[in-house]
């Protein structure tokens, strides 16, 4: 029976790791691409499209402008090879069937306040995933290339136990939609990369409906980034979203903390957490051995508005402000269901999910205070 067992394990596991290899495929294909579009590489672009592809583009002297995958590779002969032109473009959806697939990719130029969607068909062929057909539609846009890491949790329990819990979805809304509206691109971490559970969804509010609904983002919750896949160079600052799922996996996370601290301290970057999120930030510590947190003042979900009566408190692996508390910090908050936002030097923190709007304000206002000096 064991070995039953075992073997239906086993084919399930080589069916998803087939899975993901494919989608990794396809991945590396449209990276390809984006890569040859955005550092002069014409080779990367020809490797990416079969022979007899054709893009659809947009003409101001044509109602559809059909160009051969040749002809455009052709284009990118012009630059200096390798060089970056000022093109910054990234995979924002997949969908993979078989030997088929559809992708989407954001392209923006922010010299020239354009993003472009680019809309791919890929299929298989000869063992090799090629695109065979892109689409493309412009926009102006203020989004300026720069990049906020969110920190989320793939807990989906309170410890050990079969109490359920989750990232807080109005937190991650109310932060998320701060920095799109400020032209800034939100890429999500967890420990385990993929999907992870969400918690308070209340789609009577127009805002998370409004995500909630939205594809795009919703893939990039269910596909979350592994800490090996993050290129901490590119953030101006990291985000720790609360939820009871905050408390585990998060906050002991050696590659996480070494991701937070190289933006920080080798970026000049921002640290920034809310209500139980501020869990992720009690054992940083900086290059000089210390606490971060101490002699700084810290926001989060204070002690004494938990439940400490109820069953999930018996799985808390620490107390949040006790833990700051006790490392040198000054825990401050105001009374219940009120935003509360404490920013000490590139440190910004807040008590609740009313806070996450403020904290990402204040970021985006610490980020273009310090272009200016």
């Amino acid at each position: 029976m064991k070995k039953v067992i075992y073997f239906i394990t086993l084919l399930f596991s080589s069916g998803y790791l087939l899975a993901q290899t494919e989608e990794e495929l396809v991945k590396k294909c449209i990276e390809n691409y984006i890569d040859g579009t955005s550092y002069n590489r014409p080779d990367n672009i020809e490797k990416a499209f079969y022979s007899e592809a054709n893009l659809f583009l947009s003409h101001k002297d044509k109602d559809l402008w059909i160009v051969p995958s040749g002809e455009y590779a052709k284009w990118f002969k012009k630059g200096n090879q390798g060089q970056f032109n000022g093109r910054m473009g990234r995979i924002i959806s997949l969908d993979l069937h078989n030997d088929i697939a559809l992708a989407k990719a954001e392209i923006l130029i922010p010299d020239k306040k354009m993003e472009f969607i680019d809309l791919f068909l890929l299929k298989k062929i000869q063992g090799e995933w090629k695109i065979i057909s892109k689409s493309a539609s412009s926009i102006n846009t203020n989004k300026s290339g720069q990049h906020i890491l969110f920190i989320v949790s793939n807990a989906h329990y309170y410890g050990k136990s079969n109490l359920a819990t989750g990232n807080s979805f109005s937190e991650i809304i109310n932060a998320y939609h701060t920095f799109k509206t400020g032209g800034y691109t939100v890429d999500f971490v967890s420990p385990e990369g993929g999907s992870v559970p969400l918690a308070y969804i209340n789609t009577s509010d127009a805002l998370q409906k409004q995500y909630l609904f939205d594809p795009d983002f919703m893939y990039a919750l269910k596909n979350t980034k592994k800490p090996a896949e993050i290129d901490s160079k590119i953030y101006k600052a990291v985000h720790y979203i609360g939820g009871g799922a905050a408390m585990y996996e998060v906050p002991e996370n050696k590659e996480i903390q070494a991701i937070t601290l190289r933006v920080y301290e080798e970026n000049k970057g921002i640290i920034s957490s809310v209500c139980h999120g501020t869990a992720g930030i009690v054992n940083l510590k900086t290059n000089d051995g210390n606490y971060l947190v101490a002699g700084k003042r810290i926001s989060g979900y204070p002690d004494s508005f938990e439940k400490q009566d109820d069953e999930y408190f018996k799985y808390f692996p620490f107390l949040i402000q006790k833990t700051i508390e006790g490392r040198g910090g000054v825990f401050k908050f105001s009374a219940r269901n009120v935003s509360h936002v404490e920013t000490d030097g590139r440190i910004v923190t807040g008590q609740n999910f009313q806070s996450s709007s403020g904290v990402a304000s204040k970021i985006i206002e610490l980020i273009n205070n310090a272009k200016k000096e």
